[in-house]
């Protein structure tokens, strides 16, 4: 089963979700915002992918940050403050049945992942 991670309301989550209904492709939808991220699977993501991809430095959360927070912001702060705050991880993060991540949404990404 695939699983999808985000909030329901953000645009790129809407294209993203779009184009795996579109494609007939089953999906287990998670609301982070809602339900939250368990920590060892946001530190299963951050191994795959590392802490850079998944913290979202354009969105909304990310402004709301102190400047010492983001001028001193590093691996173990990062993933203390995605836990903390779901909705700064960017979004979508898609795992595949295998364990394969991919974060954010590119079309062209999501064919050579899902054929």
């Amino acid at each position: 089963m695939i699983d999808l991670y985000g909030i329901p309301n953000c645009d790129t989550m809407k294209k993203a979700r779009k184009w795996l209904a579109d494609n007939g492709i089953e999906y287990q939808f998670h609301d982070y915002k809602k339900e939250g991220v368990d920590a060892g699977l946001l530190h299963q993501w951050e191994q795959q992918v590392g802490w850079e991809i998944l913290l979202n430095r354009r969105g909304m959360m990310w402004r709301k940050l102190s400047d010492e927070q983001k001028n001193t912001i590093s691996r173990e702060t990062a993933l203390e403050i995605m836990q903390q705050i779901p909705s700064i991880i960017k979004r979508p993060v898609l795992v595949l049945a295998d364990g394969t991540v991919n974060v954010g949404f590119k079309e062209e990404d999501y064919k050579k992942l899902l054929g």
